[in-house]
């Protein structure tokens, strides 16, 4: 039974990781990246909700690699991507801002979860 509480434990510790550290580092990486301030508040306006659709996707990105099915990144990605295609379209400058973000956000959370599907394999 505690080999199970520890699985808990470290899918647990994986997801806080993904989404709570992750929500530190991906704006760094933004703010590192941005070539000028009107371009960021253009980005920012047309993708408004894009802080909870990080969020969303490092924990679902880190869960399916904690469930061993890897291929739900693809799947989530591909949501990602299709959900806001119309906004991309119209606007470059937040297409730029969308890649360099998601990138950041896909590498972080899926080192996270590779981090914790490598404890849950020496458990």
């Amino acid at each position: 039974m505690g080999e199970v509480w520890a699985a808990v434990g470290v899918c647990l510790a994986a997801l806080a990781v993904s989404v709570g550290a992750g929500a530190l580092t991906v704006p760094l990486v933004l703010r590192h990246a941005e070539s000028g301030t009107s371009a960021r508040a253009e980005a920012l306006a047309v993708l408004g909700n894009g802080t909870w659709i990080g969020l969303l996707e490092r924990f679902a990105i880190t869960g399916t690699i904690l469930a061993g099915y890897p291929e739900g990144v693809a799947v989530v990605v591909a949501v990602k991507a299709l959900g806001r295609l119309p906004e991309l379209r119209e606007h470059p400058v937040a297409g730029e801002r969308f890649v360099v973000g998601s990138l950041a956000s896909l590498v972080w959370s899926a080192a996270a979860g590779l981090g914790g599907h490598a404890l849950l394999g020496a458990l």
